[in-house]
């Protein structure tokens, strides 16, 4: 855990990242993804409740920071995940690219070495970590292989339709409930 070293994320730096708004001001890319995905999470009101008295705790989540680059899956899918869950529990959502901030990257590499994106950061209100969550879902982990067989032998021209219908159908909301149910569940093991 990072909380037992100097974090290069001070006070100062988190409140200079990207808020949702301003976040889809900067993409380039996929916008109308993330878009979708934002429009598509839905917080189920034992999700909200739980969200809302986990931020009113002493050491609860009261931020969260995203790193993440608008041209990746997991990112346009999980970002819009993540900001409805920061409004529905008042934490203050801050996003940075990934590959301008190598720094916080390196402190929050998947299994030490993995620039994997997205990576949530949450913070108490005096700003100490409490924990990350990176990537994807582990349901989605599971399910990736047989979801790529859907495109094997495909060319990109046959791929791309299928790809675009498969990120508007029932699997991809799923790893979106996952990522809900994941850092609720990381966020009240972590502040029990």
């Amino acid at each position: 855990m990072t909380q037992q070293q100097e974090s290069v994320v001070t006070t100062e730096r988190f409140a200079s990242g990207m808020t949702w708004t301003q976040y889809l001001g900067h993409i380039s890319r996929n916008r109308e993804k993330f878009e979708y995905n934002y429009s598509e999470t839905v917080l189920s009101e034992a999700d909200t409740a739980a969200f809302r008295r986990l931020a009113a705790r002493e050491n609860g989540p009261a931020g969260v920071l995203a790193l993440g680059e608008d041209w990746c899956p997991d990112v346009f899918r999980g970002i819009p995940v993540v900001a409805r869950i920061a409004e529905a529990s008042g934490m203050e959502f801050r996003i940075f690219p990934r590959d301008d901030n190598p720094d916080i990257m390196n402190e929050f590499l998947n299994q030490g070495e993995h620039l994997s994106i997205p990576v949530f950061v949450f913070y108490t209100r005096d700003h100490r970590h409490i924990a990350h969550w990176i990537e994807r879902p582990a349901k989605a982990n599971a399910e990736l292989p047989e979801m790529m067989q859907i495109f094997a032998g495909k060319s990109r021209e046959e791929a791309r339709p299928l790809y675009d219908e498969f990120q508007h159908g029932p699997v991809w909301a799923d790893w979106r409930r996952e990522t809900v149910r994941e850092i609720l569940s990381l966020l009240e093991e972590k502040c029990a």
